[in-house]
């Protein structure tokens, strides 16, 4: 069965925008950008909310770092506002998303990634459809914005698994669902 990644970028304070979306405060440097190479080698999907998917829809056609594994794996975007994706290799799904990602983990292929996409993951998060969770930590506090995890109804436990981190002071958190 395929897994579910979430990968997140996350502050200190455990923010993942800012209050008015901000994303300034990542620390975005050469070992993030081989983690994520490393990441999007050992998936063939990308699930993406709909302002995750418009965000990144509008940077990676035209990006230099990571472009052709962002360009080139296959996408499903969830969104019940959007009438058509125009990325390459991009799927609208305008239906239930725990039902369209549980028949998704059934398929042969090899993993996939949900990246930003918090409305999306608290979903699948609630319907225990994520199997992986990378909290990418990033050393700041930015004091307010939107958190990483929202409209958590039940305790969740986890075991982290391993860690990794860069000199940046970045620290991946890998955790597994217990």
């Amino acid at each position: 069965m395929r897994r579910v990644i979430l990968s997140n970028l996350m502050s200190l304070d455990g923010f993942f925008e800012g209050p008015n979306g901000e994303l300034d405060w990542f620390v975005v440097d050469e070992e993030f950008f081989e983690y994520a190479r490393n990441l999007l080698r050992t998936v063939d999907t990308i699930l993406f909310g709909r302002a995750t998917y418009q965000h990144m829809a509008g940077y990676w056609p035209s990006a230099e770092e990571i472009a052709d594994k962002m360009n080139n794996l296959f996408k499903v975007v969830f969104s019940r506002s959007l009438h058509t994706v125009e990325w390459s290799n991009s799927r609208l799904v305008s239906d239930d998303a725990v039902e369209e990602v549980a028949k998704l983990k059934q398929m042969p292929g090899k993993d996939m990634v949900i990246l930003g996409s918090a409305t999306l993951a608290s979903s699948l998060l609630q319907a225990g459809l994520i199997d992986e969770y990378r909290v990418i930590l990033n050393p700041v506090l930015i004091g307010c914005g939107i958190p990483l995890f929202r409209d958590i109804t039940e305790r969740l436990k986890l075991r982290l698994s391993r860690t990794q981190s860069f000199g940046s002071g970045v620290v991946v958190l890998y955790y597994q669902r217990v």
